[in-house]
């Protein structure tokens, strides 16, 4: 066993200003999100165009499978690039996982039929889920504590900045006037690869995360990586306050845990972590998930809206989804999340229930309907950014991209109901009846706010707090117990 080491790494990132160095790196990193709600957008706006049989043909039934193998890739790579992330480091993964995303899709845009499409859409869905893991992992390990809050939610919440640009696109790109039919869908699913070529680049120039190279041993890499960021930071023109001294930490490396010890921790020593994490988690899933792949379908069922003309209720929706997290995300640093988390959840869960009701006596149109969407989306945007934000913060650094994984892949399993049951609610268009569709709004509604409730008893004041403090890592521990022993 190594012997334990002194260090004040953790301490000194936690300690410094924001300079250009955290906003290149949340830039380089929070592409992910962008890339996963651009895909999504696309994927669901081609589904119409795949059908016609001057492009691959697909039925209604095959169409909708292509989306599923790209969930159900997502959930994959999110597990297995979730461990190896664990394993091998942050740095690695995120290179390596923006990589296959990039080939994975870029080679999908030339699918000749339905068998070749669903193989590579399977590898970019992978991609995607395994950035989630490897990319919040990174990022709250680099970016000081008093910023992790905001900055987390932001990055979650560029998800609709994506869908805003896969819909801007793809009203051009699917438009038959301008482009041929069989070439404007090929073109719209390389959108994502040229954008994420660019960022690959500058991934390729991030160091490592210094906190898992300390977990591994690797003490002389981690403190010159983080010279190298407090480097970058003074060059941008900030400077560098002093460090704590009485923050020192003893760390024996532990290196990976087996699947013993990460079921011990994740199910034994944090149970009320696991249950909050899991609520939170699979509430906001089943809600985006019901309401999202069902909205343009509601508002041609009860509102007459075509789908051509839904894209722009759609930008309306994504507009309010990308401004929760940007201007909510900074109180959960400053009011702190308990309040926030409990607060966003229960909100948007109760206006959901009321909207769901105005719905259900015939009071909305298409475009209030929209508008009160837009407001629902705007709190729980960062309710479910927020969710990310927990089960990254709240498990000790050997496990956490597995954790995010794991928690991830769960709210994918159920949340992906959503949108059968919701389909179903809506039922025949030619005898449309609101009164059921109501009694989905109300499940989701229960869920978001049951959500909130399990927050105000579980969860961590974990604002402007250190990782190492809100939950030691193995290698903390180790050291601990190696004192014990020896004292």
């Amino acid at each position: 066993m190594e012997n334990a080491v002194r260090t004040l790494v953790p301490a000194r990132l936690d300690r410094l200003p924001w300079s250009r160095f955290h906003t290149r790196l949340v830039v380089a990193l929070g592409v992910a999100w962008v890339l996963d709600g651009m895909e999504i957008t696309i994927a669901s706006a081609i589904g119409s165009v795949l059908q016609d049989r001057q492009t691959l043909g697909l039925s209604a039934v095959q169409v909708g499978f292509t989306a599923t193998i790209y969930l159900i890739g997502q959930v994959a790579g999110a597990l297995v690039f979730g461990r190896l992330s664990d394993r091998f480091g942050r740095r690695r993964l995120f290179v390596l996982t923006l990589g296959l995303y990039l080939v994975a899709n870029g080679i999908t845009a030339f699918s000749p039929n339905l068998a070749f499409l669903l193989v590579f859409r399977f590898f970019a869905g992978a991609g995607i889920g395994g950035e989630y893991a490897a990319i919040h992992s990174a990022i709250d390990e680099l970016i000081p504590s008093r910023y992790r809050g905001r900055v987390d939610l932001a990055v979650s919440g560029t998800y609709w900045l994506g869908a805003i640009i896969g819909t801007a696109s793809t009203y051009v790109l699917l438009n038959p006037d301008i482009l041929p039919l069989d070439l404007g869908w090929r073109i719209g699913l390389l959108i994502g690869p040229v954008l994420g070529a660019m960022i690959w680049v500058l991934r390729r120039h991030l160091p490592e995360s210094p906190r898992w190279l300390l977990m591994h041993g690797r003490h002389d890499e981690a403190e010159e990586a983080t010279r190298a960021v407090e480097t970058a930071v003074a060059e941008s023109g900030r400077e560098l306050p002093p460090v704590d001294e009485d923050k020192a930490m003893d760390l024996r490396p532990h290196g990976a845990p087996s699947y013993g010890e990460i079921l011990r921790v994740v199910v034994r020593e944090y149970p009320k972590r696991t249950f909050l994490g899991v609520s939170m988690m699979v509430s906001q899933s089943f809600l985006y998930n019901a309401i999202f792949f069902t909205y343009v379908l509601v508002l041609n069922t009860f509102y007459g809206v075509s789908p051509n003309d839904a894209s722009k209720y759609l930008l309306i929706f994504a507009v309010g989804n990308l401004a929760g997290p940007f201007l909510l995300g900074p109180l959960f640093d400053t009011i702190g999340r308990k309040p926030m988390i409990s607060s966003t959840y229960v909100a948007s869960g109760a206006l959901l229930a009321v909207t769901g009701w105005l719905f259900k006596e015939g009071l909305l149109t298409a475009t209030t309907q929209a508008l009160l969407w837009s407001v629902i989306f705007f709190i729980a945007s960062a309710a479910a950014s927020a969710g990310y934000l927990t089960v990254s913060e709240l498990f000790p650094l050997e496990i956490r991209a597995l954790a995010i994984a794991l928690f991830f892949s769960i709210a994918q399993g159920i949340g992906a109901l959503g949108p059968v049951l919701f389909g179903a609610l809506i039922g025949d268009q030619a005898h449309p009846d609101p009164s059921r569709l109501f009694y989905g709004y109300l499940l989701a509604s229960a869920l978001m706010v049951a959500a909130g409730v399990v927050a105000l008893f579980c969860a961590v004041n974990a604002e402007r707090r250190s990782l190492e403090d809100l939950a030691p890592s193995l290698s903390m521990r180790d050291a601990k117990a190696g004192a014990a022993a020896t004292g």
